[in-house]
């Protein structure tokens, strides 16, 4: 059975972590030798980018980091929804060491006092601040930040303070129907704890002939640039973390963006069907589509039917434009640090929070263990590395990014973190690494198509992907009996389209690969 840390564990590993406090005793010119850290997150953004190979997408600004830094082609995350997947690269730490496994699972639930990467920095003399979606939706988390959750003026006041900013449209006959459906909800659900507020959302795509600034998106990158302005005239090297909402659902983006691009010229998926021989429950349910107005009584649940090709070409095309759009503001973004002479000594990260299906497996979103959800693009550029310019096609997790940037930033590694620092491969990208990365997936009742509770825990070698579900025992945090098993050979099923755990001829590949899961991800690290 797959172990996990007991809650007493947790505690007495937390007490540990607090012992390991930083000494005080730098000087400013230690800090002034320090590089500045910008942190980015892509809320949904799969590895679906010019440097990752699709030549169909336009993202000239993330292509040029790329060309600056090292993209990492097989970078995993460690549960593919927004929650459990920040909380695990924030503070470097795997899922079942944070108790945090779905949305509903705060990062601090478990462990009040877990120290995130950015509470570590600020105790290195860094001056944090967070603009965006860096945990969930509306997570300041204070304790991380010197500036917690700095956000465009006019989205303030007491009526948006709250509300998803991955909600926000601007047509104004969408608005008004938004606020209808959305009083129709709570009338129709009283005491019930909704969706986005109620709010979750509007129509599934909008395009809006209006500038960038005008969009949520782009005035946090106008925020952005005049926070880091004043930033640079401190003492003290800062911590940005930046979290971009787009290509988040709704696929809401300037008109320009959409002209970039024709339905008829994006490539739909070429496996539109769930994975032959695959338990009903590993799919997800698409609850976050249904959500959209325009949607409901549309979608169904992938097992049950395919959304009509005319829908999913649009939907194509709407996450296209978002993309592109949130490129555009990433450009303008490193433009104004290259103008204030910041770039040079400047370590800029840019991460998906995980993956998104766009119609593969007959889904749309991402909460799977399928490699469509769990992979995403990561990409680093950092003064003196060796290997600019070039790609690693390292198994590597997200939950490597805290020690990565602890050992660039010149800083002590926690001996605690559950990732490894992947500054090796920043100069030297073709070198041996992992020989395996993690992830997992929760599903619970009212998502799961036969009602019931599972837990899958995933592993991802060179060649095959191997997923053991586990019933789950809520209440107590921890996986029951085992249930069934996936595999995907990567040599000859790179879509991940047939399960052949059950052929009798891959007996043997089980049980090697049943055993490495279980030894975890210790055993899989660098030599």
């Amino acid at each position: 059975m797959i172990r996990i840390l007991t809650k007493a564990k947790i505690i007495i590993f937390v007490q540990i972590m607090i012992l390991i406090i930083p000494g005080c005793g730098h000087s400013k010119d230690d800090f002034k030798k320090r590089p500045n850290v910008i942190f980015i997150s892509f809320d949904d953004l799969r590895p679906e980018l010019g440097c990752y190979g699709n030549d169909e997408i336009f993202t000239p600004n993330l292509d040029k980091l790329a060309d600056q830094g090292v993209a990492f082609l097989n970078t995993y995350c460690q549960v593919a929804v927004c929650q459990p997947s920040r909380a695990s690269y924030m503070t470097g730490l795997r899922p079942d060491s944070i108790r945090s496994w779905h949305l509903g699972d705060h990062h601090r639930g478990a462990i009040p006092d877990i120290k995130t990467m950015p509470q570590y920095f600020k105790e290195y003399g860094y001056h944090t601040v967070s603009i965006g979606k860096i945990f969930h939706n509306h997570v300041p988390d204070s304790i991380s930040f010197d500036e917690p959750d700095l956000r465009p003026d006019k989205y303030k006041t007491a009526d948006m303070i709250d509300r998803d900013a991955e909600s926000f449209h601007y047509d104004d006959e969408i608005n008004a129907r938004q606020i209808e459906r959305r009083a129709e909800r709570i009338k129709n659900h009283p005491g019930v704890k909704l969706y986005a507020d109620g709010w979750g959302y509007g129509t599934s795509v909008e395009s809006y002939d209006a500038p960038d600034s005008e969009f949520y998106d782009g005035a946090q990158t106008d925020l952005a640039l005049e926070t880091i302005a004043r930033l640079k005239e401190r003492e003290n090297p800062f911590y940005l973390a930046m979290g971009y909402y787009r290509p988040h659902l709704p696929f809401v983006a300037p008109e320009k963006y959409w002209k970039l691009y024709n339905d008829r010229s994006i490539t739909p998926s070429t496996n539109n069907f769930l994975p032959v021989n695959a338990p009903g429950f590993a799919m997800n349910s698409m609850y976050e589509l249904a959500n959209c107005y325009d949607m409901e009584g549309v979608v169904q649940y992938p097992a049950n039917g395919t959304l009509p090709d005319s829908i999913g070409r649009i939907l194509k095309h709407g996450y296209y434009a978002s993309v592109s759009f949130v490129d555009a503001c990433f450009g303008k973004l490193m433009d104004g640090l290259e103008k204030m002479g910041l770039a040079d000594n400047t370590i800029v990260v840019i991460v998906g929070d995980h993956g998104w299906k766009l119609g593969e497996h007959g889904s749309w979103g991402k909460m799977t263990n399928y490699e469509i959800d769990t992979r995403v693009p990561l990409i680093i550029r950092a003064p003196g590395i060796k290997g600019k310019g070039r790609c690693s096609e390292g198994l590597t997790e997200l939950v490597d990014v805290f020690p990565t940037l602890c050992e660039l930033a010149g800083i002590e590694v926690p001996d605690y973190l559950q990732g490894t620092s992947m500054v090796p491969l920043l100069n030297d990208p073709d070198r041996e690494w992992k020989s395996a990365i993690f992830s997992q997936f929760h599903r619970r009742p009212k998502v799961a198509i036969d009602g019931k509770r599972y837990m899958g825990y995933s592993m991802r070698t060179d060649r095959y992907h191997y997923i053991e579900w586990y019933f789950w025992d809520n209440e107590n945090k921890v996986p029951l009996d085992y249930v069934t098993a996936e595999l995907y050979d990567h040599q000859n099923d790179p879509e991940e389209n047939i399960n052949i755990a059950y052929d009798p001829v891959n007996s043997n590949i089980i049980d090697d690969l049943g055993k490495k899961l279980k030894a975890g991800w210790r055993s899989a690290r660098p030599k």
